[in-house]
């Protein structure tokens, strides 16, 4: 049963930043994707192996956006990991940046009623988590707000007023399967959050630095 809390003001994720080898390559590749106004991006070399936990989640309005956005994607380099198909939920597909990060693209529609378009309803990052109980209780203590939660499995947090991407847990080898890739990893997660509480390293190695909104585009 899902369990929804109305959002009280307080700390919320304001910012996501990937880390990446090579950044004016990311840049273009996230431009032609079209989630360029979204994240940040800066140089990093720490040693990542595998499953880095988390997954970016892109929501649109029907199948043929879902299609557009994969194809720019896959186009502009990205490696297929689940090609887009219907589901139980809608339709969707799953792809790899070419620095290593993970993108799903889906749509609760199962059927276009209007044009494809470039437009996002929603960015979820779905941070993967040994305990999802035990995370939520973490960041519930520094502040966030629960939006909606099914019990020991999904965790979804309230939305800052600026914030582009909202935050949700999961558990991390259902995150895994989800995006079809082996659940074994190591090493950096390659993933900085900025929130507006202090810096700190949560319990699931996740790099949470104090930080300003990034305004939605």
């Amino acid at each position: 049963m899902a369990i929804t809390v109305s959002p009280a003001s307080g700390t919320s994720l304001a910012s996501v930043t990937l880390e990446v080898a090579d950044v004016e390559a990311a840049r273009r590749f996230y431009a032609a994707f079209g989630v360029d106004s979204s994240v940040r991006l800066r140089a990093s070399q720490a040693p990542s192996t595998g499953f880095r936990s988390f997954v970016l989640a892109l929501t649109v309005s029907g199948p043929a956006t879902v299609d557009g956005f994969l194809d720019a994607a896959v186009a502009a380099g990205a490696t297929v990991l689940k090609p887009a198909a219907k589901t139980l939920w809608g339709y969707g597909g799953v792809v790899q940046a070419p620095d290593g990060a993970i993108w799903k693209v889906a749509t609760s529609a199962k059927k276009d009623t209007g044009p494809a378009t470039r437009e996002i309803d929603d960015i979820v990052l779905l941070l993967g988590v040994e305990d999802v109980k035990a995370a939520k209780e973490f960041h519930v203590g520094r502040g966030m707000s629960v939006a909606r939660s099914f019990g020991g499995k999904y965790t979804e947090f309230a939305a800052g007023p600026s914030s582009p991407v909202k935050l949700a847990l999961y558990k991390r080898r259902a995150l895994a399967k989800d995006a079809g890739v082996p659940a074994d990893g190591g090493g950096s997660h390659r993933i900085a959050l900025g929130s507006t509480a202090a810096a700190v390293t949560d319990p699931d190695g996740f790099v949470w630095e104090t930080a300003g909104p990034l305004a939605r585009p």
